[in-house]
């Protein structure tokens, strides 16, 4: 409904954006020869011949944007309510509100669309924070290419205060990152051989080398820029109705102003009062800034969320973060580090430690799950080799199971053992106890019998209670969705103030969990984005945290929260919750111009100029508004 509906990137000087600059000259002709002419300095016809020139310099796009919507696509939209207000203006010798209408129209209307501009290319600057070169390694020395030849498995180095080109991996050198272009997180990272590093992160004090494993042109960060381009075009329920009552309502304000001038043309009535009344309702009833209002604010809250490490992918999530009544958190990963430590081995004998150890390892050598990684990394801090294992199969929400030494073996959780009425009585204290302590507890065993325990820990994260009463505080239901054991889970339940806790949950049940949630309220649902894949589709609202890096996160949810820090989940509630905010303000506002603005024009109780001023201030109001909810500051939890 705007006046030029451009798609393309604008990072000039407002002055030169064509709506507006066409607007700023017609305003440079018109306003002059309306002074000099009230001054009697110039004859009332010259001042017409000005007004003649202004306005069509200032009606070229919007008023080519009105017939191009009427030709194309057989709609009337607002720009052509102001062509047959300008023309009416016209016919009723009445130039000078005419000018007036076109310059001020097309002033608010290049406004509007030149913040779209800016809006969309704002995220974009991102780009130009990553180096256009990168130093290569080729045959032993550096080489400086431009950074969009950049080819997987290149060798790049990064020198002290620079930036990086491209993803990669840290081959050699240690130091500390600022990657905040990409997570939002400005704490510097520290960084050793072997981790990954994001597209743009500025290196600190060492001297790295790293193998790219993406182009430039499919980098994090131009990942992040393509999603945000394509959420801002992806519209919310509210944005779609409002467009939908655009289009009905212009050609209804269109034909009551026709009736305006036809109804009291057949009953002989004074037609000069009514036809500027008609001319008066087409101004006054054009809805400018209601429709503006909800685009404006989506366009801008998602731009804003992406500049600070949160991926929106669409208004009508945004629009979902502001509703939220209760958010469920998986707990390795989100609530903890997802980086659990052996902290007990249990045997039958001391002398089976070492054998448990090699089988654990053996089958959970090819898995990414955060409890065979703890398992791996124990193994090779006791120099431990793992055994050959063949016929592994995953167990879904259970644990694991594989060949060895011509048995079957299994790997999971207690109830995998209790499922398959195995005997698990000799360690039944031992897991207890365990649990007690908040340890998540895996059992190793065959048919034949069980072999032993392996009990590990995870970390919570230090600002995990901080985040749960900020949401508390903002009136937010928690609830805690886990396969861990429900000792384990009401220890963390109650380090961190969570009011509901469901424990032992495979993936069916995380689901079912969400649906009977739902029942209560509009549900989030915060968790790695891969494996709770269908919990996360099932809630009203999806967020996958510390997705920097990962394509599958970031594919599979709503909103990704690329920093693994969970106060970003306090910044993206606040952030929907204010573009919700904001919203509502601009609609009341608009239908408020509205429903004064039309009686008073209606009835003649005042003047084209004066409808004009008032509904151009009322769009310009509205932008101005709309972009209140990209600008978020949280500062201990408050906006």
């Amino acid at each position: 409904m705007s006046c030029c509906n451009t798609n393309e990137d604008f990072t000039g000087p407002w002055w030169r954006f064509s709506p507006l600059r066409n607007a700023l000259i017609a305003g440079l002709i018109a306003l002059p020869a309306w002074i000099l002419a009230q001054a009697g300095l110039i004859e009332l016809t010259f001042a017409h011949i000005l007004y003649w020139i202004a306005i069509p310099v200032g009606a070229w796009y919007w008023a080519q944007e009105g017939v191009k919507s009427l030709y194309e696509e057989h709609e009337i939209g607002i720009s052509m309510l102001m062509v047959a207000a300008t023309t009416g203006s016209g016919i009723l010798g009445m130039w000078e509100e005419a000018a007036a209408l076109v310059v001020l129209y097309g002033a608010a209307e290049g406004v509007e669309e030149y913040t779209f501009a800016r809006t969309r290319t704002a995220i974009r600057a991102l780009l130009d924070l990553a180096p256009k070169e990168a130093r290569v390694i080729r045959k032993g020395e550096d080489v400086i290419i431009p950074a969009e030849e950049l080819k997987i498995g290149d060798l790049f180095v990064v020198r002290p205060g620079e930036s990086l080109p491209t993803d990669g991996k840290i081959m050699s050198g240690v130091s500390s990152l600022d990657e905040s272009p990409v997570t939002g997180e400005s704490l510097p990272v520290d960084k050793i051989p072997g981790m990954k590093v994001f597209a743009a992160s500025i290196n600190g004090q060492g001297v790295l080398t790293i193998e790219a494993n993406k182009t430039f042109a499919d980098n994090t960060l131009s990942r992040i820029i393509h999603l945000v381009e394509e959420a801002q075009d992806q519209k919310g329920k509210a944005q779609q109705w409002m467009e939908r009552f655009g289009r009905r309502y212009s050609p209804l304000v269109l034909l009551t102003s026709a009736l305006m001038l036809l109804v009291p043309w057949l009953l002989s009535a004074d037609m000069s009062i009514w036809a500027v009344r008609a001319v008066i309702l087409l101004v006054a009833a054009a809805p400018c800034a209601l429709v503006i209002s909800l685009p404006i604010t989506m366009a801008a809250g998602i731009a804003g969320a992406g500049k600070r490490g949160i991926l929106i992918k669409g208004g009508a999530h945004l629009e979902h973060l502001g509703i939220i009544d209760i958010i469920a958190f998986d707990k390795t990963g989100t609530l903890t580090y997802g980086k659990p430590r052996v902290t007990d081995i249990i045997t039958r004998n001391d002398q089976q430690r070492s054998n448990l150890i090699a089988l654990a390892y053996g089958m959970e050598r090819h898995s990414e799950h955060p409890l065979a990684r703890a398992i791996r990394n124990y193994g090779d801090s006791q120099k431990i080799d793992p055994v050959n294992v063949s016929n592994f199969k995953a167990l879904t929400g259970s644990g694991i199971q594989a060949d060895w030494d011509g048995t079957t073996w299994y790997l999971g959780n207690p109830g995998l053992f209790r499922e398959r009425e195995q005997d698990i009585s000799q360690f039944e204290d031992q897991i207890a106890s365990l649990q007690d302590e908040g340890k998540t507890v895996v059992l190793v065993g065959s048919e034949a019998g069980l072999q032993g325990l392996i009990a590990m820990q995870d970390i919570l994260r230090e600002n995990a209670s901080e985040v749960i009463q900020s949401l508390h505080k903002q009136g937010i239901r928690t609830v805690m969705l886990t396969g861990d054991n429900t000792g384990t889970a009401q220890k963390i339940a109650e380090q961190t103030g969570i009011d509901d806790v469901r424990a032992d949950l495979r993936p069916e049940d995380k689901v079912n969990a969400i649906k009977e949630l739902l029942t209560r309220g509009h549900v989030l649902m915060i968790g790695d984005g891969v494996n709770d894949a269908p919990a996360l589709a099932t809630a009203t609202c999806s967020v996958a945290m510390g997705a920097a890096g990962t394509d599958a996160a970031i594919e599979a949810a709503d909103v990704a929260l690329m920093a693994d820090d969970l106060n970003k989940l306090v910044e993206v509630i606040h952030l929907g919750r204010k573009a919700r905010k904001v919203s509502k303000q601009n609609i009341v506002f608009s239908v408020t111009v509205l429903a004064l603005l039309i009686p008073l024009g209606v009835t003649g109780m005042i003047s084209i100029a004066f409808t004009v001023l008032a509904h151009e201030a009322s769009e310009l109001l509205a932008v101005a508004n709309g972009l209140r909810a990209g600008k978020v500051t949280t500062q201990k939890g408050k906006t």
